[in-house]
């Protein structure tokens, strides 16, 4: 074996794994060569997860880049002949109707992102997997796509290496564990090996169960921890003796009961003449600790294949016995048989991009083998190119905000990541449960007090509605708030929610915003950096008090952010995010003011210090003139919409900022946590209704067309396809400016955004639905997906019923020629195909209060 050298451009530390493996692969690809791979173990691992992982890959996914990154794995896999195409199974039991759904629903997540999966009766099923009892299903979704990495993706994570340095673009080092990472100024610098030191350029971490150990000697925390995954062997089985095959019978899952089942084909191949039984523990799953990982050499199998006993999984297992007999039938393999490690996350999505913490170290990690490919690519392509082709805002490392690295947090959270890795189906609202009350508004208490149902967004508790407005507000607005009478469509929803809206539509409501990620970005260059980001003109002559919606965009014109920037002096500007994407934002600024030399800028992180409460409403200013010793001071001639000042209200101090979300007319208004509950109570002793985020995230929201980014906006649209394009060009530079004057002067966009009604709603078992989520919009004639020019899918991208307009409202990107104000398109839900009317192309209102009542 060569020395290690001194130098290198790149250093992937967690060669030997098929996540290291497929990066290096991909940056070859890309042009990159002076790669070093270093392993703990051998090459390929022998002690990783890779080592032992089932390598069966399954398309479907509620996550749309989850999809499509593990379609290109299949894909992949396939041309290298690395892939047996079996299909698989996922089956209901007769018990369990909410699976059923389930099922469905995961067809129609398959159709919107791409998969091909389609639903199939029991008996249909036990012709595919004889070894099913058919008699204890209702039915089964069909993954035709669905298959296994062989002969392992070990193997192929192996042969990568191999090609790679052949290639002579890759040196790889065996049994080199990095023993630390040196950082200088924020800047990874060297990775340290008992074997040497090897200065770089870049550094990738793909290090999976491990992770947190190395990656917290260059001192980044990695909001991942392993988790035990039980897989026993049954056998010895003869029965596909003489077939040839690693594999012979469709792979199944049965989810219902946390587990599946796939053979391991013709007994003479290498590890054949089994069943595999895997389960995933959803009670009580096994978190460990990185530094209770074993060493080589001191574990039985692997550190990463712990012990197990049948009693572990023994009611599980008895479950399963009634679903395939024949494991009941055959020895256990105890020998064989383990508990695997594997990484899970706080929010179960993989961590990809580069450290937050410090500069040109890249992280990998939480790859599944189906995703290995995949990931790997997309972290080439975002090294290489700054951005990727799909947007990856799901598992970008920067989506965690600090608070959400805590050892608490990351413990607790992968706990209940672990329980839903396979049971139960996850709504889409689904809070979580763990982890409750890390940030909380001034107002917290009196939200309490009125019953508040919450809900949580990047560690801050949202009321969504407030139970002491039921008896009063669902009684008055009865006929405008259906009931809905499907349990999913009701879950996480509260129906007093709707009932808030239309009171404050009628008079005046105030929605709690403390949520809000709120930075002040001040110095010399603070303008500068301001200008080159945003689409809009925020600086120049934008007077002081000035506030912009705006975007930032990536370099190809992609919406990479939308917020809020006001201008508060010469050289200090309030930027204004929402709180889900606001740490995303927040790096993106910090780290392009360092890329594109802007030195003189600071950074103040105001999100705890000023709370945020939306007054809104017909009577909004009327009310809040009663609380002021200058009324006249937000006349509608004194305070023009879109600027700021500073008022005094109750003898506070208030920043208001006259924007609207809802379309009520009325004020954002800002202050210090600790005179939060005055206004709150003198507000509430005037008659004003504490009205829940619901009407302002999604159902006021939707009547109004306004765009959600990481929902109707991400960088794989640009802001002409969203209809939120500016009506002129800047003059200064921005980020993102070539691109865009490029998409400006195109006759025609590929897509727009639409805004759809749907009309009757009633599904085929005669109950009305109101539907949430993600799903396929279709063609009236073919019934098929439509997909635009550049082989977009067309899916719901927001959804929510508008109880202002009395119909269920829904967004989504159409192509070009199906985007016609007054035609019709399907949008399929649970199985069943509604009519939805084109309402609007691009941004339009569909209900505009200001514009229908006088102004006061």
């Amino acid at each position: 074996m060569a020395d290690l050298p001194k130098h290198a451009r790149v250093v992937v530390v967690g060669q030997g794994g098929i996540v290291g493996a497929s990066v290096v692969h991909h940056l070859i690809e890309e042009g990159w060569d002076d790669i070093v791979g270093l392993e703990k173990s051998a090459i390929p691992t022998d002690i990783g997860s890779t080592s032992h992982a089932s390598d069966f890959c399954y398309m479907t996914s509620h996550d749309k880049l989850n999809v499509e990154i593990t379609n290109y794995s299949r894909e992949f896999y396939a041309k290298r002949g690395n892939y047996i195409k079996t299909g698989g199974l996922e089956v209901a039991r007769k018990d369990d109707d909410e699976r059923m759904l389930e099922l469905i629903r995961k067809v129609g997540s398959g159709k919107a992102f791409g998969t091909n999966a389609y639903m199939i009766s029991a008996a249909e099923a036990k012709e595919k997997f004889p070894l099913l009892e058919e008699d204890q299903i209702q039915g089964a979704m069909w993954d035709p796509d669905a298959g296994l990495v062989t002969p392992r993706s070990q193997k192929v994570a192996g042969d990568l290496v191999d090609e790679a340095v052949a290639s002579g673009k890759l040196k790889a080092f065996a049994y080199t564990p990095a023993t630390k990472l040196i950082v200088e100024d924020g800047v990874i610098k060297a990775v340290e090996t008992h074997k040497g030191t090897i200065t770089a350029d870049y550094v990738v971490l793909c290090v999976g169960i491990w992770g947190n150990l190395v990656s917290q000697t260059a001192g980044v925390k990695l909001p991942l921890m392993p988790l035990e995954h039980p897989l026993l062997f049954f056998g010895p089985w003869d029965h596909l003796e003489g077939t040839g095959k690693d594999i012979v019978y469709p792979l199944m899952r049965d989810q219902g009961n946390s587990a599946y089942v796939r053979d391991t084909g013709d007994p003479t191949t290498p590890e054949g003449g089994l069943l595999e039984w895997g389960y995933y523990e959803p009670f009580d799953p096994r978190l460990v600790d990185p530094t209770d990982i074993a060493e080589p050499g001191e574990a039985r199998l692997s550190p990463s294949m712990r012990d197990m006993t049948l009693d572990q999984v023994m009611e599980a297992f008895e479950r399963a016995i009634e679903l395939t007999p024949v494991l009941g039938e055959l020895g256990w393999e105890e020998r064989r048989s383990f508990n695997g490690l594997l990484s899970i996350t706080p929010d179960s999505s993989s961590i990809i991009g580069e450290s937050t913490e410090v500069k040109n170290l890249w992280l990998c990690e939480a790859v599944w083998v189906k995703e290995g490919p995949g990931a790997g690519k997309l972290l080439a392509e975002w090294m290489t190119h700054g951005r990727t082709k799909q947007d990856i805002h799901s598992v970008d490392s920067a989506r965690h905000y600090p608070i959400q690295k805590g050892d608490d947090y990351v413990r607790s959270r992968c706990y209940e990541s672990a329980q839903k890795i396979y049971t139960p189906a996850v709504h889409p609202r689904e809070p979580f449960a763990t982890s409750r009350g890390m940030r909380v508004s001034p107002f917290y208490e009196r939200e309490v007090a009125l019953g508040g149902y919450f809900m949580e967004v990047a560690g801050w508790e949202r009321a969504h509605g407030y139970a002491a407005n039921e008896a009063t507000l669902l009684e008055k607005y009865r006929d405008q708030v259906p009931v809905r009478e499907a349990e999913w469509d009701n879950r996480h929803f509260w129906e007093v929610s709707n009932a808030e809206q239309l009171a404050m539509s009628d008079s005046v409501g105030m929605i709690n915003l403390s949520h809000f990620a709120i930075f002040d970005v001040e110095g010399s260059d603070a303008e500068a950096l301001m200008e080159y980001l945003s689409v809009a003109k925020v600086g120049a002559d934008t007077a002081i008090g000035k506030g912009v919606y705006t975007h930032f965009l990536d370099h190809e014109g992609g919406i990479r952010s939308d917020l809020t920037v006001i201008r508060l002096t010469e050289d200090c500007f309030r930027v204004v995010c929402g709180g889900d994407t606001g740490h995303r934002d927040y790096i993106w600024m910090r780290d392009m003011s360092d890329r594109k030399g802007f030195p003189n800028v600071t950074f103040h992180d105001r999100s705890e210090d000023l709370a945020t409460l939306g007054l809104w409403g017909p009577d909004a200013r009327t009310t809040l003139a009663k609380l002021m010793d200058d009324p006249d001071s937000i006349s509608n001639e004194a305070f023009p919409f879109a600027t700021t000042k500073e008022i005094t209200v109750c003898g506070v101090k208030v920043w208001a900022f006259r924007i609207s979300y809802v379309g009520e007319q009325g004020w954002e208004l800002y202050f210090p946590f600790s005179d939060g509950l005055a206004i709150w109570d003198a507000l509430f002793d005037l008659g004003v209704t504490p009205v829940g985020i619901e009407t302002y995230a999604n159902s006021r929201r939707l009547e109004k067309s306004l765009r959600l980014q990481n929902a109707d906006l991400e960088t794989e649209y640009n802001l002409y396809e969203a209809g939120l394009a500016r009506p002129k060009v800047k003059a200064a530079d921005f980020h993102g400016k070539e691109a865009y004057v490029q998409q400006r002067e195109l006759e025609q966009q590929a897509a727009y955004l639409c805004t759809l009604e749907l009309g009757d709603t009633t599904d085929s078992n005669g109950v009305v639905r109101y539907p949430v989520g993600n799903w396929p919009i279709l063609d009236v004639e073919s019934k098929e997906v439509i997909i635009d020019s550049h082989g977009r899918r067309s899916y719901t991208t927001s959804m929510a019923f508008g109880p202002s307009l009395g119909v269920n409202i829904a967004m989504g990107y159409l192509p070009a020629d199906k985007a016609v104000e007054g035609d019709t398109v399907l949008i399929e839900y649970f199985g069943d195909q509604y009519e939805a009317k084109i309402m609007k192309v691009g941004y339009g209102a569909l209900l505009d209060p200001t514009n229908e009542r006088p102004k006061s």
